[in-house]
């Protein structure tokens, strides 16, 4: 039995959290999710956003599933994604946008897979205060932290029968860092002569994405650019109620929803936990039960494609409690039929 350190976050965090424990118990998944609150309503109540426990716990385990929480905009605490980021160095933040057949958009064939810088750039959170009326946010981009996300995007690449990385920046505008960052690009990209490589500016790629996202494979990029492309190759497929990630470090791995904590739905019942239980799905891969994993996607693509259990938001007339007991009913289905 494995032991992964569980976050529950706020906003929609515990609903979405609540799926995926009882279809994880359904699937029979050898997993025991050490569990702790963190966000804003422990921030209220003990003026931390995570308990030091929960950390000791993810620092024991080396392997954390996170639900949303709400980040305050412009005032109070940082981002706890940041935080986490930074603290343990998960430094590839891996984002899978692919097509669901059962999820009607315009861009049927999307398959693309966004590896975002995940510790420096403008998120690194350097700001001075000039003046009441001039602030500055720097930009830092160092060779040795995007090199190993360029390295990390070849090898998934190479590991997975990908043809084609293509780096995405701003070189033209900003010369010395962006500049710095696809030089090293290139370099890396020597060592990969089996891999198409290529690079596009930020604003050309965004353009293209929705012109015709068929012609990317694996896009790597900075910090601020991930975030914002990816959001983007999600929308190509429905959403980010569909696009899970995953963020990892030498030693230690977190993965989460892409999505936020959504406050203005949470308690209506209507919260979709696909890319949170895709997450989870990752998490098996990664430790290993990707059999556990590939069961569940399997039934979660079976009900989406029945279609009337699933959400709203991707056309179903379902609520988080109805689509989670259809995708229960759904695993208990195949793993009668493979016994």
């Amino acid at each position: 039995m494995k032991t992964v350190t569980f976050f529950r976050g706020d906003g929609i965090g515990p609903e979405i959290s609540d799926s995926v424990f009882a279809i994880f118990k359904a699937a029979h998944v050898p997993v025991a999710f050490d569990v702790y609150d963190v966000g804003a309503a422990e921030y209220e109540r003990n003026g931390k956003l995570v308990p030091d426990a929960a950390f000791a716990s993810f620092e024991r385990t080396k392997v954390l599933l996170k639900s949303p929480i709400t980040t305050p905009i412009g005032k109070g605490f940082r981002s706890l994604n940041v935080l986490m980021r930074k603290k343990y160095d998960l430094y590839a933040n891996i984002r899978p946008a692919k097509s669901n057949p059962a999820v009607v958009t315009p861009f049927p064939n999307t398959d693309i897979v966004t590896f975002r810088e995940n510790t420096e750039d403008l998120y690194a959170g350097v700001e001075e205060k000039i003046s009441d009326d001039e602030m500055h946010s720097i930009k830092i981009i160092t060779r040795q932290k995007s090199e190993r996300i360029c390295r990390a995007a070849f090898d998934f690449a190479r590991k997975n029968g990908r043809k084609k990385v293509t780096c995405v920046h701003k070189a033209n505008i900003m010369k010395l860092s962006d500049g710095l960052f696809l030089r090293v690009f290139e370099a890396v990209a020597k060592d990969y002569p089996d891999i198409i490589s290529d690079n596009m500016i930020v604003d050309a790629c965004c353009m293209n994405l929705v012109l015709d996202p068929t012609r990317f494979d694996v896009l790597v990029m900075e910090n601020l650019y991930g975030d914002i492309v990816s959001d983007l190759t999600s929308g190509l497929i429905g959403g980010v109620g569909l696009m899970p990630s995953a963020n990892l470090g030498s030693d230690m791995a977190m993965f989460e929803a892409v999505h936020g904590s959504a406050p203005d739905i949470a308690g209506k019942g209507i919260a979709n936990p696909t890319a949170f239980l895709w997450s989870a799905c990752l998490m098996l891969d990664h430790i290993g039960l990707k059999e556990y994993g590939d069961l569940i996607r399997s039934a979660v693509a079976n009900v989406m494609n029945a279609g009337t259990a699933t959400t709203p938001d991707i056309g179903g007339t379902g609520t988080t409690t109805t689509y989670t007991d259809a995708i229960i009913q759904e695993i208990k289905r195949l793993a009668a039929m493979a016994a």
